[in-house]
């Protein structure tokens, strides 16, 4: 779930303004209050079964390669599994590793580069068509890519204004979930502010329970909460330019959103585990030990987006009674929105390989993957109605809503070797820091270093 943007090169949407923000994050916050309890709209609306024209390919035999596991790519494979029906093709999926750039390396030194691809970095994507690996999307996909997506959304699978991907996969990277039993417990409310934020959590610590369960053996979560924190408190225009180099890691900018997240690091009764229990706790566990163990859970509440719930799914809470949401609070004067996804690229410039490409851009394959849960399509012709509970429903009405009015995820945006890369660059030393928050320079010193040797210059 590594997620963003071509900001670095200049083709992100630039068009986001605080008010506009503003206007997204009232409207997330109001559509999640409303989501009280969880209505099973499994069954709803689909999309019009056959909205998209794809060509017979008896015969034909596709590779597929994406870093996703578990649910999330069972799920998946059920899309693959629909194509395969409508054209007459074998769909194999690869599982990748991270960083999925170093992953195709091999395969492609090998003689064997997959047909199409999921990247979830738009940094990979630019680095695949620098290294003459991707191959533009053909005619069918790019005008079905038009028909279905905001023009923000397109332009940042573009490189050199030619359109390279589709944003299959989308991410509201902006929320923190919480078991419902222990905020009611402690009596605790949905916070606003990064201060009520710190409130709830003190509220929750005296009621008995760690607040927060932080999965820092995946080092992108550290970073997502250092991109929220830093795009509320700096602000959208200096988020831009550190996604770009354009300043430094030294910035005191930055130095003001370690600090914020030091607040919550810093405290080890507010993290479950303490630093060196949360660096040995993947994403997964972060997610299930916080809506595990009834009244008393290792945590009372998890911030990661959308998708934790797929990992909600593999306990016995439900999403929007048991497990709630709420946007994550503003630390500075707006709340933020940050968004992530994963695009298909395609490989192997062949009409199989387009035509998957093509079905993935349509409203079809995405109202699949919709309906099973933990996922969100920027695709703006898919039924809300497929999406199998209010509260995604509502996630995905909000993102759509927003048009181009989104930050893209920075890490994902930077050179893989810095914002993407296990053990290295921005995930190590976040993880350092989480370790020792009170060494903010010395992380500032080293995320420069990475940055600069990453970003040539």
């Amino acid at each position: 779930m590594r997620m963003s943007s071509t900001i670095r090169t200049g083709r992100t949407v630039k068009r986001t303004t605080r008010a506009a923000a503003t206007l997204a994050v009232a409207a997330l916050a109001l559509s999640l209050t409303a989501c009280g309890g969880d209505d099973d709209n499994g069954g709803g609306t689909k999309a019009p079964a056959s909205s998209v024209t794809l060509p017979k390919l008896d015969g034909e035999s596709l590779e597929v390669a994406a870093v996703w596991t578990g649910t999330e790519q069972e799920n998946f494979k059920k899309v693959l599994a629909e194509f395969e029906k409508r054209t007459g093709a074998k769909v194999t999926f690869v599982p990748a590793q991270d960083p999925i750039i170093n992953f195709l390396g091999s395969k492609i030194a090998g003689g064997a580069p997959p047909d199409v691809a999921m990247l979830p970095q738009p940094g990979a994507i630019k680095q695949a068509v620098d290294k003459g690996w991707a191959k533009p999307l053909g005619a069918e996909a790019t005008k079905e890519l038009g028909e279905n997506y905001s023009q923000g959304w397109q332009d940042i699978g573009k490189v050199d204004g030619k359109q390279y991907g589709v944003y299959y996969k989308a991410a509201n990277k902006s929320l923190i979930w919480y078991n419902a039993q222990v905020f009611e417990n402690a009596g605790a409310s949905e916070p606003k502010t990064w201060d009520e934020l710190l409130n709830t959590a003190q509220m929750v610590y005296d009621s008995g329970v760690t607040p927060f369960s932080v999965g820092g053996a995946d080092g992108w979560t550290l970073t997502d909460w250092f991109e929220n924190v830093y795009l509320s408190q700096a602000g959208p225009e200096k988020y831009d330019q550190l996604a770009k180099h354009e300043i430094k890691w030294t910035d005191p900018s930055v130095k003001q959103a370690l600090t914020t997240l030091a607040e919550i690091w810093g405290k080890k009764d507010f993290v479950a585990g303490g630093a060196s229990g949360a660096l040995q706790t993947e994403f997964p566990a972060s997610v299930t030990q916080t809506f595990t163990g009834g009244a008393q859970p290792k945590a009372g509440m998890v911030y990661e987006g959308d998708f934790v719930q797929v990992n909600i799914g593999e306990t016995k809470a439900k999403v929007g009674t048991d497990a709630k949401v709420f946007p994550f609070p503003a630390v500075g004067d707006t709340a933020p929105v940050v968004s992530g996804g994963d695009a298909a690229v395609v490989f192997k410039d062949s009409k199989a390989a387009q035509a998957l490409a093509t079905w993935l851009a349509s409203p079809d394959a995405a109202a699949i993957q919709a309906k099973l849960g933990g996922f969100l399509s920027p695709n703006k012709s898919v039924d809300a109605s497929v999406y199998p509970n209010e509260v995604q429903k509502k996630i995905a009405e909000a993102l759509v809503a927003a048009g181009d009015d989104f930050r893209f995820d920075m890490s994902d945006q930077a050179p893989q070797a810095f914002g993407g890369t296990p053990g290295k660059g921005e995930w190590k030393t976040l993880q350092d820091f989480l370790k020792n928050p009170k060494d903010v320079a010395g992380a500032q010193a080293k995320l420069e270093a990475d940055a600069a040797a990453a970003y040539g210059g």
